[in-house]
């Protein structure tokens, strides 16, 4: 079977560009790698999460039962495809580490160098 997102990527040879302003890999390079058996394989270079004191607070939330990411991306950020700014907020490298234990608090952050919150 073939990868849709293998096969999507090599046909168009991805640019940075290739990816919406508002994606996690938007601005990521490109390269591309040749397997043993010639075939040509392009892939996104690695992108290394921000450190979490690069993010000013503007509120906290404190996990409760039936919390999920994308959910709350939605209700503190607006758009619940972004909630991997709540990842890097929080220095998370797995999503769901975030929200699987209750009580846990959470930063809600602007994004990435951009000053203001309170950092509570």
């Amino acid at each position: 079977m073939i990868d849709p997102l293998k096969a999507f990527m090599q046909a168009n040879a991805l640019s940075p560009s290739a990816f919406a302003p508002g994606s996690r890999y938007h601005g990521l390079d490109t390269a591309q790698w040749v397997q043993p058996d010639g075939e040509l394989i392009t892939y996104v270079r690695r992108r290394f999460i921000p450190a979490p004191e690069n993010f000013a607070t503007i509120q906290e939330h404190q996990v409760v039962e039936g919390d999920r990411l994308d959910n709350l991306a939605a209700t503190y950020i607006g758009d619940p495809q972004q909630y991997w700014g709540l990842c890097d907020g929080n220095g998370a490298i797995r999503p769901n580490e975030l929200t699987e234990t209750i009580g846990k608090r959470l930063r809600i952050t602007l994004p990435e160098g951009v000053p203001g919150g309170s950092d509570v």
